[in-house]
């Protein structure tokens, strides 16, 4: 490990020090008078710029047709988007590290099969690089061998074996009929996508003041392009502006403006890839980085109504851990019935080490036990099926320590034994808070806002340890993490379809012994739990 992490810190460093020297030595090396004249020639026509901008990301939205073409299931706005960002990132990341983002783009954000994303995207990139040298080979074969040097020949047959090995791995795709074998249209369409890009170097060396002809642009492009195939910095800073002013100066330029047109290229071209990615990291719906909330609903209305309330009791289970001295008054608390139906109390024994599952038994209840500790999550889940297996009707839960009331269970359960709500929570903050220490109320406020933001849901308790489900609900609900279930339960029954409900409560801060939340542990468990339900596209009704 300690190796790995030595290699990946002189592999950065190695990158940050060619990166500034690549800068430097541009700096240092670039006549500001021709650049200066250059940038005042653009901007004395703001038409050709916006022009050779379209050309320029007309290319990629080129490539993401010709990529939905051999992927006919795959979105158009989905493949321009997962394009976009593997180009942003390849000008901010050194060795080309961009492009993987590709396959995640799609794989995440359109369902697109992992093995179709790599063997499309190698094609595709493949097909890229034999369309550049077949260009600048056919313009200037000279310019092209003397700037590749030695390493073009092994890079070219690295880059047919890639392509020979992706369009294999395809079979599988073609033969499920969700991929197409690259045809004409798909070459024809590769060669214009460069020689749009050739645009951009032709209309800035025009307003360098230079003669250079869109031939020579094309040449320009394919040479600086191929050569960044091995550049180590981002972008290939330094590499791209060598290779295009060796190609510049063969076609005729003098070498002072020919490095200003090559600096002022790619740095348009930077400008544009990242701006373009920076956009399509959140555009189309979902971003690259996951959802962040819950999708939008159109209304409690557009909801389906709860299942009537089977005939069965309610089961009221505590989840307990080492709260033998205080197990027993929570039991005693819990009403015997319920709007006519009898309550069952079930304790949810966490691998205690003390006398819990000894205590809750002689206080009458039916004891569960977890042979070791597995954490509120698991305990929950287990209380949940346990409820299910007596036939409950309605499956409530609520602390052992004596912080909630057990006798408030009826107002937990009326909204779903009245075909109103499918899960009910118990809100401390829309009821009596009879004492909780200040940090607390302060976490718990913030906490229970960002659950009500994920959910947009007017949530007013996002962590309150009393809540009540229908049968159904119990049964389809998903806990992602063992340590806790507030947060994941709300989000993946919202999600599902389930009709959320809050009642007031009262709550006592305990009076002895100690919570196991700790709100670094918290956050660092529960934070990725809820990416995971809010991203999770199986989740929903």
């Amino acid at each position: 490990m300690r190796a790995r992490r030595g290699g990946l810190l002189a592999l950065a460093l190695g990158v940050a020090v060619a990166t500034a020297l690549a800068v430097g030595l541009l700096g240092v090396a670039v006549d500001g008078a021709a650049l200066g004249a250059l940038v005042d020639g653009a901007r004395s026509v703001p038409h050709e710029v916006a022009l050779a901008a379209g050309c320029f990301l007309g290319a990629f939205a080129l490539r993401a047709r010709l990529w939905t073409r051999m992927a006919p299931g795959l979105p158009y706005s989905h493949a321009l988007s997962g394009i976009l960002v593997a180009t942003g990132a390849n000008h901010v990341l050194p060795l080309r590290l961009g492009e993987p983002l590709r396959v995640v783009s799609v794989v995440n954000r359109a369902g697109m099969a992992p093995g179709d994303a790599v063997s499309s995207t190698v094609v595709l990139r493949v097909g890229d690089i034999l369309a550049l040298l077949a260009i600048g080979l056919a313009l200037g074969p000279g310019v092209v061998i003397d700037t590749l040097g030695w390493w073009g020949l092994p890079v070219v047959v690295l880059v047919v074996v890639a392509g020979l090995w992706a369009l294999r791995m395809m079979a599988r795709g073609m033969a499920a009929g969700r991929l197409r074998r690259p045809d004409a249209v798909t070459v024809i369409g590769t060669l214009l996508a460069w020689l749009a890009e050739g645009v951009l170097v032709w209309r800035v060396a025009h307003w360098a003041g230079t003669g250079l002809g869109y031939p020579a642009a094309v040449l320009v492009t394919a040479v600086a392009v191929a050569a960044q195939l091995v550049a180590l910095t981002p972008g290939g800073v330094g590499t791209y502006e060598a290779a295009a002013t060796v190609a510049l100066v063969a076609s005729g330029l003098d070498a002072g403006p020919a490095l200003a047109v090559a600096v002022a290229t790619h740095a348009t071209k930077t400008a544009l890839t990242v701006g373009a990615g920076l956009v399509a990291l959140a555009v189309p719906d979902p971003p690259l980085y996951g959802r962040l909330r819950l999708p939008r609903r159109s209304g409690e209305a557009s909801l389906p109504l709860p299942e009537p309330p089977g005939a069965g009791d309610i089961v009221l289970f505590l989840p307990a851990h080492d709260e033998g001295p205080r197990v027993a008054s929570v039991i005693a608390r819990a009403p015997r019935e319920v709007a006519g139906r009898a309550v069952r109390v079930i304790v949810v024994d966490d691998g205690s080490t003390d006398d819990t599952a000894a205590v809750a038994a002689a206080a009458g209840a039916t004891v569960v036990s977890h042979g070791t500790n597995r954490g509120l999550g698991a305990a929950v889940a287990t209380g949940f099926r346990v409820g299910l297996e007596q036939g409950a009707a309605v499956v409530a839960f609520c602390d052992a320590d004596g912080e909630y009331d057990p006798d408030q269970l009826g107002d937990l359960v009326d909204p779903i034994l009245a075909g109103r709500a499918d899960y009910v929570v118990g809100s401390r903050f829309g009821g009596t808070i009879e004492r909780m220490k200040r940090h607390r109320r302060l976490g718990n406020r913030a906490l229970t806002r960002w659950v009500a933001w994920t959910a947009r849901l007017p949530i007013t308790d996002g962590q309150s340890g009393y809540r009540a489900l229908s049968a159904r609900a119990a049964r389809e609900a998903v806990l992602a993490h063992d340590y806790n279930y507030a947060q994941v339960l709300t989000l993946d029954l919202v999600k599902r379809g389930f009709r959320y409900h809050e009642v007031p409560i009262t709550y006592r801060f305990r009076s002895s012994g100690r919570s196991f939340v700790r709100l670094p542990r918290y956050l660092r468990r529960c934070v990725p739990a809820v990416w995971r339900v809010v991203n999770d596209r199986q989740a929903t009704n």
